[in-house]
């Protein structure tokens, strides 16, 4: 017979590894991103990527025949396609059009900050000192990623628009998943993930006469990237963070999304022969110290008994 205790054990070991390919998955996104945002505007590529993953799903969602999602989850499905899913993406692509990578990547790292806030005030999570101190930790390293990375740009280029546009998608990240957890205790990850996709995909369907004309002009390996994009770090990392969101809180899943800058320096690294400098080696290791911190449990004290005193005949 099984040990029952065993399966919160299993549980949180799965929801790991699945934080840990949303990650990764997310973290190639970026890589991904540099081809396909050459070759497509901000709102098509958005779209785009929406509708292939938005496909991937749905196939996924008929093989296993789950279904509609229950009444009750629809609130949360709607509010974070419409803010994560569809504004969030666009507002990005436009946001780091206007900046350089390094200020993006630090204003949008507020994001885990908002999360830990948000899923206090409005779910009634615990805000305990150990996620608080990872996220200060991991926050500290991604502003020294960021600042290596538009050191390496010339000293990096900045306009307000660009710093509102970062600011408004770090809000509309946080939102959505603030609005996506209660979904969670309704429906399956694959319903939440495919209906909030779709949503996104609808709200994004006014920039369908951008993506038809600049598809038509593009090269194969954005459009490539383009469909990479939607597949694997929308479709995938996006059903495996709902599974391990459903989980765990808000915050620690927001805290977990802070190792992404140091994932990222190593793929640019690795794959674009980027060399990091001493900065952005130090910050990425600051990213992964914090994370590990924050979802790092107090451990357990055990009181120990004092011997007896032996009996004396």
């Amino acid at each position: 017979m099984p040990n029952s205790s065993t399966a919160p054990a299993r549980t949180a070991r799965l929801a790991l590894a699945a934080a840990g390919v949303t990650v990764v998955l997310w973290a190639s996104a970026f890589v991904s991103i540099r081809s396909a945002g050459a070759a497509y505007s901000p709102g098509a590529l958005a779209l785009g990527r929406l509708i292939a993953g938005s496909l991937v799903l749905g196939a996924v969602l008929l093989v296993r025949r789950e279904g509609l999602p229950p009444r009750a989850a629809w609130r949360g499905i709607v509010v974070s396609g419409l803010l994560w899913f569809g504004a969030y993406m666009v507002v990005l692509n436009w946001g780091e059009q206007e900046v350089d990578a390094g200020t993006a990547a630090m204003v949008v790292n507020i994001g885990p900050i908002l999360i830990a806030l948000l899923g206090a005030k409005v779910l009634g999570e615990a805000l305990p000192p150990r996620l608080l101190a990872g996220m200060a930790v991991s926050f500290a390293g991604a502003v020294a990623v960021g600042l290596s990375m538009s050191a390496g740009s010339g000293g990096g280029q900045a306009s307000v628009l660009g710093v509102l546009l970062c600011l408004l998608a770090a809000v509309a990240y946080a939102g959505g998943v603030v609005a996506q957890k209660p979904a969670l205790a309704h429906g399956s990850a694959l319903q939440v993930t495919t209906f909030g996709c779709l949503v996104g995909t609808v709200a994004c369907l006014p920039f369908a006469g951008q993506l038809v004309s600049e598809a038509a002009r593009a090269p194969m390996s954005a459009t490539l990237n383009m469909v990479y994009l939607g597949v694997f770090p929308t479709a995938l990392a996006f059903t495996t963070w709902a599974y391990a969101l459903a989980r765990t809180t808000a915050g620690r899943m927001g805290a977990t999304t802070y190792a992404v800058p140091a994932l990222v320096v190593l793929m640019a690294w690795v794959l674009l022969g980027e060399l990091p400098g001493l900065l952005t080696l130090g910050g990425g290791a600051l990213c992964l110290a914090g994370v590990a911190v924050s979802r790092s449990r107090p451990r357990s004290r055990t009181v120990e008994r004092p011997a007896a005193d032996p009996v004396r005949r």
